[in-house]
């Protein structure tokens, strides 16, 4: 079940609108200023949310930009086509003026709601190290390996990007998609279990997912997913990716 929030101090709107919601398989939470809203949102993240723009305390456009990764449609009485374009570029999906139809609204939020078509293959596979994104079933060698939510969506994406440098702060932000619990504080020692767990592999310390001070950005932290030296050419990433074996 989808989850919206709606961000509105006019009760009689807001029992209209989530009657609606309701009906369509929707469950509706409220907030009805801008500073309820933040507090809502630094516990709960919902799947979209319909903002007014005229709120008590924090108003609509303030709230706005303080909401990262997630839809906002503006559900507001103010019709000024440059009030329109700069809150679509502040940042709202979408923007629908009061009065409106509710079928319309309904519409608008299936839109936003509607799951993209993925071109990745649900089976991804690096070396002897299998991740199944349908299932969420992780293998290495060839036995089943536990893992929990964010060690999933870690994994997921480094064998999405198998030869690419991912900064610290990018892992975070896709990684939210797949799990809030995730913190700059917390990310090391997913990491280190992660190893631990794709270590169990026959290959012996096969897979490494390096945590370095070599290597280094102005943005922080950067992951790769490494293979150590010996290995067939055909399985090493980009020289350039792996850490040096020398002196070691």
């Amino acid at each position: 079940m989808k989850n919206i929030l709606l961000i509105d101090d006019d009760i009689p709107i807001n029992n209209l609108i989530e009657e609606a919601l309701s009906r369509e398989g929707y469950h509706v939470s409220h907030a009805y200023s801008g500073t309820e809203a933040l507090l809502f949102l630094a516990q709960t993240k919902p799947d979209l949310i319909l903002l007014d723009l005229m709120l008590p305390g924090l108003s609509g456009e303030e709230v706005l930009p303080r909401i990262k990764g997630i839809p906002v449609i503006v559900v507001s009485a103010k019709a000024d086509v440059d009030d329109k374009v700069k809150l679509l570029y502040g940042g709202a999906v979408d923007y629908i003026t009061k009065p409106f139809q509710i079928k319309e609204l309904l519409a608008r939020i299936s839109v936003h709601l509607r799951e993209p078509v993925s071109d990745v293959p649900s089976e991804l596979q690096y070396a002897d190290l299998q991740l199944n994104t349908d299932t969420r079933r992780a293998a290495a060698g060839g036995h089943e390996v536990k893992l929990t939510r964010t060690e999933y969506a870690i994994l997921k994406l480094l064998m999405q990007n198998p030869a690419q440098v991912i900064p610290k702060s990018r892992l975070l932000d896709r990684i939210s998609e797949d799990t809030p619990d995730c913190t700059e504080n917390s990310l090391k020692m997913h990491i280190s279990n992660l190893r631990k767990k794709a270590a169990r592999s026959e290959r012996n310390r096969l897979y490494r997912i390096r945590v370095g001070n070599r290597i280094q950005t102005a943005a922080g932290i950067i992951f790769t997913f490494s293979l150590p030296f010996p290995l067939p050419l055909s399985l090493r990433l980009p020289d350039i990716l792996l850490p040096s074996t020398k002196g070691r």
